[in-house]
């Protein structure tokens, strides 16, 4: 650069001559590889002849700049780009842009309906919005207009009214996408994982929202429950919504009825929790001719665990040897019982019992202390007292306690306590399954896959999809809602999937097929140590789902014009250039299969 320096120095203070300066290239090959040569040269005539002078050479600089400098010497004027041309609006596109090319390779538009419409459009453009930042419909409708969503979708001018159609348009197609779901993902003797949750509303106007078990911890609200069928690795098939005070097990067999009525899957496999698959459910499938075909994998409640150790059905001593065995009762005819021990598990669980006692015991001490000073004094005050400690702690069982006017007496019943910690860590697996369809670690993992049904809750209910609060008042708005939600979940655990090797996420899946089945799960090596270094092999960092897509979301599309124009339509657009880790995360999307 400081030799071109200096020729154009030379240039400016040397003698004038006739003749413009341009530059000439050469080329030359020696040994097989070509050498171009860029020389400015000026021409010019001295004593009637022309002659040529080398004022500088060029060629150690790039062809483009070498362009610049032959067009300059032409002639020709530039400017500065900032000088020209104004960028005039900004939008985010890159989070958009994966979340439906996502959509692409797992054919979602089809899914939804086989012919475009306008009803189409606005559902996906709800399902993306859903994934890239849940809000309210109102809400959407202005947040969208902030990325390429809107124009791209052609729903720039949707208000929230038509958006509530389109919610009804989703509903009435709600069959028909599960059973296109269902034969995507399921299939004769398919594992279908299934389990209830809940979540709370604001308002008292719809009709599903009852009282029941709220799983949201929010005391005194109103709920509805919805069931979610996966396959095997957690990826949603199906969903069922029902009223808020529906027990779990009443929620189970209309599923089982549309997997077979409906989705025409026969001979399948369906595993849920000790709740979910009551005595009563058992006894129905059995009895029922209609069911035949349909096996279960459930577990056994602590009470009827203990009631099988104390007839000695269930012998602890076997568990010092193994971790695993086998077991038949008449009380389960023609069921397998696997019952396992998890030592990890058994010690939590014993931690926690002392904890609860311990604090129990403090706050009935208090409340010793209170009686004794005279501020509790009647058998009833100070039982309604007593009662808040007890329903605070749930350590009734271990208790015996003695009140009296004027005096409380309370002590710890330790046999009963040592009874207990006896079962500690121990758990039994209930099947109809014979031993030739599938062995006992089997049964155990497949239980335990129940882990990813509750993943998807979560998803669902917490900073991705933001299912809850729910504020609609109309029962079917609810559940297209959900039904919403659940398609949200279904792209975003397609892309969850795709993205392990950029996330915390453990890459080594086909461990947990042959892992010890009750042994507490353990990430691999190389999943620990992205959490601890926080970086990736190549030293790119890790990342979570959301930090990723914030990432991706800093790919914009830039509106330019030239400068002082007031022509619209004399605009170009202009997308930012992704980074390295941001093509890789993208080109990762692209490798989605259904």
């Amino acid at each position: 650069m400081l030799d071109t320096l200096a020729a154009f120095a030379y240039l400016w203070v040397m003698p004038s001559r006739d003749g413009p300066v341009h530059v000439v290239t050469t080329t030359r090959t020696y040994k097989d590889k070509v050498y171009k040569t860029h020389l400015l040269r000026r021409s010019y005539r001295e004593d009637g002849q022309v002659k040529n002078e080398t004022v500088g050479n060029i060629s150690h600089l790039p062809d483009s700049l070498v362009d610049v400098v032959r067009r300059s010497l032409q002639g020709e004027s530039f400017a500065a780009i900032t000088d020209q041309f104004e960028i005039t609006r900004s939008v985010a596109q890159g989070h958009i842009h994966v979340v439906r090319l996502a959509m692409q390779r797992l054919g979602f538009d089809s899914l939804l309906s086989a012919r475009p419409c306008r009803e189409r459009d606005l559902v996906i453009a709800m399902v993306v919005a859903r994934i890239v930042a849940p809000h309210t419909k109102l809400a959407t409708t202005r947040w969208w207009h902030t990325t390429t969503l809107a124009e791209d979708l052609g729903v720039a001018d949707a208000d929230e009214d038509e958006l509530y159609e389109a919610m009804d348009w989703l509903l009435l197609r709600q069959s028909l996408i599960e059973k296109k779901l269902v034969a995507r993902h399921i299939d004769e003797h398919s594992l279908v994982l299934y389990d209830l949750s809940s979540s709370y509303f604001e308002g008292v106007c719809c009709p599903l929202a009852q009282r029941g078990h709220n799983r949201d911890g929010k005391k005194g609200k109103l709920q509805v429950n919805y069931g979610i069928a996966t396959d095997r690795r957690g990826c949603p098939v199906a969903l069922s919504v029902f009223e808020g005070s529906t027990s779990d097990s009443k929620t189970l067999m209309p599923q089982v009825e549309q997997l077979r009525s409906s989705f025409g899957i026969k001979k399948f496999v369906i595993v849920g929790d000790r709740g979910m698959i009551s005595q009563k459910t058992i006894d129905t499938i059995k009895a029922t001719e209609s069911l035949k075909g349909l096996d279960w994998i459930s577990a056994l409640r602590a009470a009827q665990i203990s009631t099988l150790a104390k007839a000695g059905a269930l012998q602890l001593g076997l568990f010092d040897e193994r971790n695993l065995f086998e077991l038949s009762h008449p009380d389960f005819p023609g069921e397998r019982l696997v019952a396992c021990r998890n030592v990890e598990l058994g010690k939590l669980r014993d931690h926690k019992r002392q904890s609860l006692l311990q604090a129990t015991s403090k706050e009935l001490e208090k409340v010793q202390r209170m009686v004794q000073r005279g501020k509790l004094k009647s058998k009833d005050d100070i039982g309604v007292r007593v009662g808040k400690v007890i329903n605070k702690y749930k350590m009734a069982k271990h208790l015996s306690l003695d009140i009296q006017d004027g005096r409380l007496d309370f002590c710890i019943l330790h046999e009963k306590v040592a009874a207990e910690a006896a079962l500690d860590g121990i758990y039994v697996i209930r099947t109809g399954l014979p031993k030739d369809e599938m062995h006992a670690d089997e049964a155990v993992r497949s239980y335990k896959m129940l882990s990813n049904v509750e993943r998807a809750f979560r998803t669902i209910k917490t900073i991705d999809l933001k299912v809850r609060p729910i504020h609609h008042r109309l029962a079917d708005r609810v559940r297209s809602h959900i039904l919403l939600c659940m398609l949200a979940y279904y792209v975003e655990w397609h892309m969850r999937e795709a993205w392990r090797p950029v996330l915390f996420s453990d890459e080594d899946q086909d461990a947990k097929r042959t892992r010890d089945p009750v042994a507490p799960a353990e990430r691999s090596d190389a999943a620990l140590e992205k959490v601890h270094t926080r970086t990736l092999d190549d030293g790119t960092p890790a990342h979570s789902f959301q930090t990723l897509m914030q990432l991706l979301s800093t790919v914009v599309r830039n509106t330019c014009r030239a400068l002082g124009s007031d022509d619209a339509s004399a605009t170009f657009q202009v997308v930012t250039t992704p980074s390295a880790e941001q093509r890789r995360a993208i080109d990762l999307i692209k490798a989605i299969t259904m």
